[in-house]
């Protein structure tokens, strides 16, 4: 396997009793991080986002999918990520040039970036009428905490989440990726200290993807049981389009798109996730305005 390639594993542990999903995202983060011009701190954050985000996608199914909103009192801002079950994920922080000191571990400091206060917002698009929601409050602000109190407390499943983004010294993702692993009914309380033990003694995700080992060996190192029951390649997707564009001005209305062409000579329009910029001259907008009215 390549151990460079973004991909997602799962498998299952304890006879049943343990599901998990172990993921590598160097790629992925580094691509958000060049389109986004992320400083350090910032590119950890949105990083560690994307990771859970990548992994929660691999839960669901078909065409379902989910968005997160981490909404904290940090500098950040708003972190959005959003994925699906085919691995395709995307995600961006409102505020992308945050750099701050290294905490008091000497680590990037990305609970100071993110906010101690605030909430992690869960959205799953699984093909109903309404969308499930979940929301907790942030715990601590350096994510894996947060997300693993998301699940103990949103989904009523024990789980425990490690996140990690290394950023190097020219600013560039050296490694990304996490693990979550899941505890289901009928565990014993040997088998909870024995998987808690696992997780304690763990180095950190990054430590472990530097030393090159990859989404399933860093699985085997938690779970000396677990069965690899697939894989998944992971990669940034953006569903924008010229034509979605084009329909958010629809959208706009009449009135709106006559103030656009009277008052600028082209309009751009740049995605949230991806930065691309879409440009329509006078004659383009004229086009749109006449949809407007039809």
């Amino acid at each position: 396997m390549d151990n460079k390639k973004d991909r997602l594993v799962r498998g299952t542990a304890m006879n049943g009793k343990v599901r998990a999903f172990a993921v590598r995202t160097t790629e992925l983060v580094d691509e958000l991080r060049r389109r986004h011009d992320t400083y350090p701190t910032a590119t950890a954050a949105l990083g560690r986002t994307v990771n859970a985000a990548a992994m929660m996608g691999a839960m669901l199914k078909g065409e379902e999918k989910l968005a997160i909103m981490v909404k904290g009192n940090g500098p950040l801002g708003q972190i959005t990520a959003e994925s699906n079950a085919l691995g395709e994920v995307r995600g961006y922080v409102q505020n992308p040039h945050v750099h701050l000191p290294s905490n008091s571990l000497g680590k990037l400091d990305v609970a100071g970036a993110v906010g101690t206060e605030g909430f992690i917002d869960i959205s799953k698009d699984l093909g109903l009428k309404e969308p499930y929601r979940g929301s907790v409050p942030i715990v601590s602000g350096e994510l894996g905490e947060d997300f693993t109190y998301y699940f103990a407390v949103s989904e009523q499943t024990p789980a425990a989440v490690g996140l990690g983004v290394l950023v190097d010294t020219d600013n560039s993702v050296k490694v990304a990726g996490g693990f979550i692993v899941q505890l289901l009914p009928g565990l014993s309380d040997d088998e909870i200290t024995e998987i808690e033990r696992a997780v304690g003694a763990m180095p950190s995700v990054t430590a472990v993807l530097d030393q090159g080992l990859d989404p399933e060996e860093m699985l085997r190192w938690l779970l000396p049981d677990v069965v690899i029951m697939d894989g998944l390649d992971i990669s940034f997707v953006c569903q924008c389009s010229r034509e979605r564009v084009e329909q958010t001005l629809v959208s706009l209305g009449q009135h709106e798109l006559e103030r656009l062409i009277e008052e600028d000579d082209q309009v751009e329009v740049v995605c949230h996730f991806c930065n691309e910029a879409y440009v329509f001259n006078k004659d383009e907008l004229q086009v749109i305005l006449d949809q407007a009215k039809s």
